[in-house]
């Protein structure tokens, strides 16, 4: 089945607002995370202060028989000129089904202005679509069509900092977002010391504990913050330095035999994976699908993991239907992530989220079984991206 269409488009759907109050706000809306800009004062306060404000992009596939399927990435407009400009002319007439095929012509076709970063966000919103089209076609879920489910169901863990509301939603996983990094020097130490003791004696012993560091750190502060933490038994620390550095992740492997590290959200293609799986630098593998080349790759990335005994957890997998269903199909990958950053008690069915897209129910998930990814989104609701 050959494509005929690929296409940009905006999402205009709005969900209905939640049936039950807020008890109070949620973390995400203004407490302070460590950040690779914390050093500068006038942005160090909240990461909305800097980060660009760059809108949710989605690319619609529509092939022969008028089916279409889509998917989603970030970066707005710029990864939306990426396609528009640049890719979707060039898979125009291809196979649909080959998506091994597209994603190699897609990773070559960036190579004159680099496939890391923006260009894999762009690669991943085919990618996806592309996915979400074959299943549509063979009237299959997409993780029937990586095998089926290697499961059950998938345990999801939470990540935020309102680890009481977590509690009362069923999580028995918390990772924390970790407030403190170098440019709070000894006194941040301290206070990320009492930050991760505290969620330490609401959760007990028997449920894991885990921190997000968010590329703030350098090789030496997370040295000294994991020693100092080594008490509350962290199951991981996560994304320590900023990604581009990997002697320095070398080097922490050296420095911490004892802890486990788990980074990988801000790589794109196989090949940082590939590095850090031959340099055992990583214990666990943190791809985004929406980020990194879409489905296609992160089915590389796990399959590459899995001969080595690395375990992988897509980076905010939980909330979307893309990350839900290739972690249900993916022999590799245990756990799913679930970023709540919704206002603490509002139900997680009465949160924002994609029509049709299941959500965690006291700490497990299983994906829709509808064909594709099984989101019930309305070709009216599409509109193109450069109207």
């Amino acid at each position: 089945m050959k494509i005929t269409k690929i296409e940009v488009m905006r999402l205009n759907w709005q969900p209905p607002p939640p049936k039950t109050p807020a008890r109070s706000d949620s973390w995400a809306k203004d407490a302070e995370v460590a950040n690779p800009m914390s050093r500068y004062p006038k942005v160090k306060r909240h990461r909305s202060l800097w980060t660009p404000q760059w809108e949710e992009v989605w690319c619609k596939v529509t092939v022969e028989d008028g089916t279409w399927g889509i998917g989603s990435t970030g970066n707005g407009r710029v990864a939306a000129a990426i396609i528009e400009d640049h890719l979707a002319p060039q898979l125009i007439g291809e196979n649909c089904f080959a998506t091994d095929k597209i994603a190699d012509m897609m990773y070559r076709l960036t190579k004159p202005y680099g496939t890391m970063g923006l260009a894999s966000y762009a690669i991943s919103a085919i990618d996806l679509a592309l996915w979400d089209v074959k299943g549509k076609l063979l009237g299959k879920p997409v993780y029937e069509l990586l095998g089926g489910p290697t499961q059950d169901k998938l345990f999801c863990y939470s990540t935020g900092n309102d680890v009481a509301w977590y509690q009362e939603l069923g999580f028995k996983a918390f990772k924390l977002a970790c407030p403190y990094g170098p440019a709070d020097g000894l006194d941040g130490i301290d206070r990320n010391e009492v930050f991760v003791a505290q969620a330490r004696e609401m959760i007990g012993d028997e449920c894991e504990l885990m921190l997000d560091c968010w590329m703030a750190f350098d090789v030496d502060y997370t040295v000294r913050l994991a020693e100092r933490l080594r008490p509350y038994k962290l199951k991981w620390i996560e994304e320590c330095l900023v990604p581009e550095d990997l002697d320095g992740h070398a080097a922490l492997r050296e420095r911490l035999p004892w802890q486990t590290l788990a980074t990988g959200e801000h790589w794109y293609t196989l090949a940082p994976f590939q590095w850090a799986i031959r340099h055992q630098a990583v214990d666990i593998l943190q791809p985004d699908i929406a980020w990194c080349g879409g489905l296609t790759t992160c089915q590389k990335i796990a399959a590459t993991a899995e001969a080595a005994g690395v375990n992988v957890i897509l980076h905010a997998g939980g909330f979307t239907p893309f990350g839900q269903h290739f972690s249900y199909g993916a022999s590799s990958v245990r756990w799913l992530e679930a970023f709540v950053g919704s206002d603490p008690g509002i139900p997680l069915e009465e949160v924002r989220r994609l029509p049709g897209m299941a959500v965690p129910k006291d700490g497990w998930l299983v994906p829709s079984d509808a064909p594709g990814f099984g989101l019930e989104i309305q070709d009216s609701w599409l509109t193109p991206f450069f109207g």
